[in-house]
């Protein structure tokens, strides 16, 4: 699919590979809502980008739906939906003070999984109504973030190792089911990469992860990240894949 001229959505845009990721396909000649939570950052990344700024919980159905309501009536239906919205939580499932505090990963789940799925599905019911743009009836294009701690999650990691394998495991079921109304659906499975998230860490720390890489030796730059979101749109072949993004490490158990 042709990104120009085209309405779409990216959750998670105010920051991080979810800014990146907008950034790209505003460059590339698309009408672009930020959906994030509501506040001074979302609306500066938007005022920056040229965006419209789209507040919502991703998990709440009705601030989801009024959301894209938001991008329906300024751009058109979405024909592009990319989940970047998430959160990181630690803590071990059994620790010094006992079992893992339960809200914790329950939160998680409810932000990185639940959050992505009812995108996913509000984003999509509004695609089958659209015609197609090109000769193989394509739709639209869903792009969801896992991680790579969905394939190799590191003790302390279990709630979003949990999150981000169920986004990974989403990609095919869906595919398969949307294949009837030309929508496509694939995954990116991130590695270490620098956002607002990493920069939370000494910078000895980033160092030495960036010193797992095996090549290149350094943190994935959130563009890369939005370089592989926009190869997924406009290659009609990726469909129901979780695609690695990693510099070929492999995460240690911890």
């Amino acid at each position: 699919m042709q990104i120009e001229g085209i309405s779409a959505i990216v959750t998670g845009g105010a920051s991080g590979l979810g800014y990146a990721t907008a950034a790209r396909l505003i460059a590339g000649g698309a009408r672009v809502a930020l959906l994030d939570l509501p506040g001074q950052r979302l609306d500066q990344a938007a005022d920056t980008l040229g965006a419209l700024a789209a507040g919502c919980d991703v998990a709440d159905p009705e601030a989801v739906t009024a959301a894209l309501d938001q991008a329906v009536s300024a751009h058109g239906v979405p024909r592009i939906a990319v989940s970047c919205a998430g959160i990181v939580t630690g803590g071990r499932i059994v620790g010094r003070d006992g079992p893992a505090d339960l809200d914790s990963f329950e939160r998680t789940i409810r932000v990185n999984l639940i959050g992505t799925f009812n995108v996913m599905r509000l984003a999509a019911h509004r695609m089958t109504t659209l015609d197609p743009v090109n000769e193989d009836g394509e739709r639209g294009v869903i792009v969801n973030t896992a991680s790579i701690a969905a394939f190799e999650g590191q003790i302390g990691q279990a709630a979003y190792a949990a999150s981000k394998g169920g986004v990974a495991a989403l990609s095919l079921p869906a595919a398969r089911e949307f294949a009837q109304h030309g929508i496509r659906v694939a995954a990116i499975a991130p590695g270490l990469f620098h956002t607002p998230m990493m920069d939370g860490l000494p910078e000895d720390v980033q160092q030495s992860l960036a010193a797992g890489i095996p090549f290149p030796k350094r943190l994935g730059k959130a563009d890369e990240f939005a370089a592989t979101v926009q190869h997924i749109i406009e290659n009609t072949m990726i469909n129901g894949a979780c695609l690695r993004v990693d510099g070929a490490i492999r995460l240690e158990p911890k």
